[in-house]
């Protein structure tokens, strides 16, 4: 049984049919957005939801029980974890306080489309190793924009006082012109008592909009294509014992049901005989 267990959660065929069904949660979800759903049709809503929540708990029971009797192991997995958690929060009874918790489990149902699909978990991971590269680039964009907030409030203060009277309205100029929102206005202000203000814009554009941007892409850029170099060396990989363990085990199962088969066979054939 542990060996049926473990081929079915592993087909394609059972992942297909989950991710099926998390779209499918996903269009309910949807459903339930619109008054004139609702009113007519709540009942069978609330019924396809649980029975949604249903094919979950069996999916996961399937996945530890296949594990057995090293079941701990389902709960080393991070992605299985963050499954079971989701679960678990969708068992909260949807009254009183807990409502809240009760409907953000629901939509936390959806997250796990990306549990399904491995490209999908690729990416996650990918941005999850990128997180410690991402900070140095945004240390250096907070120190630059320290800098140029410094000196845009030392240069127009006075003459444009909405956008620079302080650092931090200064600050918020600069999150305006970093993403392009009319930064031009601010541009055009300035000019009119620096005419060569646009060579300060201009440098902060190039450097906040294109430099910056394009760091951060430069770096999810390689941490994915380590984080497919790693999986391709996992696949590679001869099988583990334990993999060998459970295969031997489901052909062993294999073997004694066609000897039961046989012997069978064989009591029916001597019947006939006699």
């Amino acid at each position: 049984m542990r060996g049926y267990a473990h081929r079915l959660t592993k087909s394609h065929a059972f992942e297909y049919f989950i991710i099926g069904l998390i779209l499918f949660n996903a269009v309910v979800l949807g459903l339930e957005t619109l008054p004139s759903v609702m009113n007519g049709y709540s009942y069978w809503i609330g019924l396809s939801q649980q029975a949604i929540l249903g094919v979950f708990i069996i999916e996961a029971a399937l996945k530890i029980f296949a594990l057995t009797p090293r079941a701990d192991r389902y709960f080393r997995d991070g992605w299985n974890v963050f499954d079971f958690s989701i679960i678990v929060l969708s068992l909260v009874p949807a009254t009183g306080g807990f409502a809240v918790i009760a409907r953000l489990a629901r939509l936390m149902r959806l997250l796990r489309l990306v549990s399904a699909v491995p490209e999908l978990r690729l990416i996650v991971a990918t941005l999850v190793r990128s997180i410690p590269s991402m900070l140095h680039i945004v240390a250096l964009m907070s120190l630059m924009v320290y800098i140029y907030a410094i000196i845009g409030y030392q240069l127009f203060h006075e003459h444009d006082p909405e956008h620079w009277r302080n650092l931090g309205i200064s600050l918020l100029s600069l999150f305006r012109v970093v993403t392009l929102e009319d930064w031009t206005d601010i541009m055009y202000k300035a000019m009119e008592l620096h005419p060569l203000a646009w060579i300060y814009f201009v440098s902060f554009v190039i450097f906040g909009t294109f430099v910056v941007i394009n760091l951060f892409i430069a770096v999810v850029i390689n941490n994915l294509d380590e984080a497919k170099q790693e999986r391709l060396r996992k696949l590679e990989q001869p099988p583990t014992s334990e993999n060998l363990l459970s295969e031997l085990r489901a052909t062993q199962q294999s073997l004694r049901r066609l000897e039961d088969q046989l012997q069978r066979r064989q009591e029916e054939d001597d019947e006939g005989s006699g």
